[in-house]
C-alpha cells in the first residue's frame, strides 16, 4: 500500500511501526497484512479483499480490520495533504475508494451473554497459596498471579512493567499507598492501586531481583532471567488453574479482578478506569451483570 491517490497492493507496514500498539498487537497485525499480501489479494480491490476476508476466522478478520483502518488513516492524510485545486475530484475518489477498503472487512459484534470465568474469593486465596514462596519459582509465580488478580494487568502490561513502575502515593488520610503506573492499549497510561500485601510481595520481590523488569523467566536450572514472554505467562496460569480443575486464562484473572471488585461494591465507573478500558460499556462485559447465579429457574424445576 502506498500514499498514491491510486491505493496499491504493495507491501507498506511502516504506519504499524508508528501506532501505539503492543508489541504483540502490532506483530498479530503485520501478520495478516503480510498473510493478505502473500495471498496475491490487492486491498484496493473490493470484491477481492471482501471474499478473502470473509474466509477468515473471526479473530483473524477483526486483526486484519484494524490494521487496514490504522494504513489507510495514513494513507488518508498522504492524500489530504496533497490534495490541490488542480485534483480536488481524483482526491475525492481516492479518499471513497480508501472507506470503501475498511468498509470491505466485516466483523460481526457477538450477540448475547457468553459464560466467562472467574474465579471466588476462596479460589483466589487457594491459587496464590500454592505458589511455594519458599522457592525462586513460587515466589515469581505468586508474583504473576498477583499482578494479573490483584491489579487486573492484561499479559502483555505485566511482561513490559518494571519496577520503575512502582510508585507511593498519598490517600485522602494522609497514608501512602502502592500504586503502579501502567502504560496500556495506546499508549495510555493509568495508575492502579494495589494492597499492602501485594506491595509487600513486590518488595520482596525486587530485593532478589534488583530492579528491571518485574516479570523474570527462570532457566532450566532455575536460575533467573532477563524476561518473561506473554506465552510464559499463559503457561504459568494455566497450570495453576489445572490445580483448580479449571482451564484457566490470563484474561479470567483480570476479569476476576473486575468482578470481585464490582461484588465488594466498587463503582464500575472506577473498574473501568483501573482496567484501562475506553468506555464503561467494555467493562460491563467483563462483569456477570445479567445473570443471578445465587437463584435462578432452574432452581424451581422439580427434577425426579
Amino acid at each position: 500500500m502506498t500514499t498514491a491517490l491510486t491505493p496499491s497492493p504493495a507491501l507498506d507496514l511502516t504506519a504499524l511501526d508508528r501506532a501505539a500498539l503492543q508489541p504483540s498487537t502490532r506483530a498479530k497485525y503485520k501478520r495478516e497484512i503480510e498473510a493478505m499480501h502473500a495471498a496475491g489479494v490487492n486491498p484496493a480491490n473490493h470484491a477481492q479483499l471482501q471474499a478473502y476476508a470473509d474466509g477468515l476466522k473471526s479473530s483473524r478478520r477483526q486483526f486484519l480490520k484494524a490494521a487496514l483502518r490504522l494504513m489507510v488513516r495514513d494513507i488518508q492524510q498522504a492524500v489530504k495533504a496533497g490534495a490541490a485545486p488542480h485534483n480536488l475530484a481524483e482526491t475525492q475518489a481516492a479518499l471513497l475508494r480508501l472507506d470503501a477498503m475498511q468498509n470491505a472487512v466485516t466483523v460481526k459484534p457477538h450477540k448475547g451473554v457468553k459464560a466467562h470465568t472467574w474465579l471466588s474469593q476462596a479460589q483466589v486465596k487457594l491459587i496464590t497459596s500454592l505458589c511455594n514462596t519458599d522457592t525462586l519459582e513460587g515466589k515469581r509465580d505468586y508474583i504473576v498471579l498477583g499482578l494479573l488478580l490483584g491489579a487486573g494487568l492484561r499479559r502483555e502490561e505485566l511482561v513490559t512493567l518494571t519496577f520503575d513502575a512502582v510508585k507511593q502515593q498519598p490517600t485522602k488520610s494522609g497514608r501512602m499507598r502502592t500504586v503502579l503506573e501502567v502504560t496500556g492499549k495506546g499508549a495510555k497510561s493509568r495508575v492502579i492501586p494495589i494492597s499492602d500485601k501485594l506491595a509487600a510481595h513486590l518488595a520482596e520481590w525486587k530485593e532478589i531481583v534488583g530492579g528491571g523488569l518485574i516479570a523474570r523467566s527462570l532457566g532450566c536450572r532455575r536460575e533467573l532471567g532477563e524476561s518473561l514472554s506473554a506465552v510464559a505467562v499463559f503457561e504459568i496460569v494455566r497450570k495453576y488453574g489445572n490445580y483448580l480443575g479449571i482451564d484457566l486464562a490470563p484474561h479470567d484473572l483480570r476479569r476476576t479482578y473486575a468482578q470481585l471488585g464490582y461484588e465488594a461494591g466498587v463503582p464500575i465507573t472506577q473498574i473501568s478506569t483501573l482496567l484501562g478500558h475506553a468506555n464503561v460499556a467494555t467493562t460491563q462485559r467483563y462483569l456477570n451483570l445479567a445473570l443471578d447465579l445465587e437463584s435462578t429457574a432452574s432452581d424451581f424445576v422439580p427434577l425426579a
